[in-house]
């Protein structure tokens, strides 16, 4: 015995398509990856700016302004003490950030490919 199910046809959806395009390496593929590899890219240097001016700014503010580095807190220098000590959670919240928003657009790049058809 055989069944034939005539009116069943499935619905290529703009989802499906896109994921097409993604598997294939189309260019409107290679659009949409190049799209997340420059988002990526330019969160990578925004968060390196950011890093190059928290840190490398301090040994700039202590030349330009001497008596800021001869201040002591604690008993400790102040220049020690920055870039001893508050620069390691400094670059632990800027990874973190950066992981978290790296996530986000992965998950903003996910999303547009899983949308459906409106």
């Amino acid at each position: 015995m055989r069944i034939v199910l005539a009116g069943v046809t499935r619905r290529d959806t703009r989802a499906d398509h896109t994921r097409t395009e993604l598997a294939q390496q189309t260019r409107i593929g290679e659009a949409l990856v190049r799209g997340l590899v420059r988002a990526q890219l330019t969160l990578a240097l925004r968060m390196s700016l950011l890093v190059l001016i928290g840190l490398g700014g301090l040994p700039w503010l202590f030349a330009i302004a001497p008596p800021v580095g001869r201040v002591t807190v604690l008993g400790v220098n102040l220049p020690w003490l920055l870039l001893g000590v508050v620069s390691f959670p400094f670059l632990i919240a800027v990874g973190w950030a950066y992981v978290w928003l790296a996530e986000r657009n992965e998950q903003d790049f996910v999303d547009l490919v899983q949308r459906p058809e409106r």
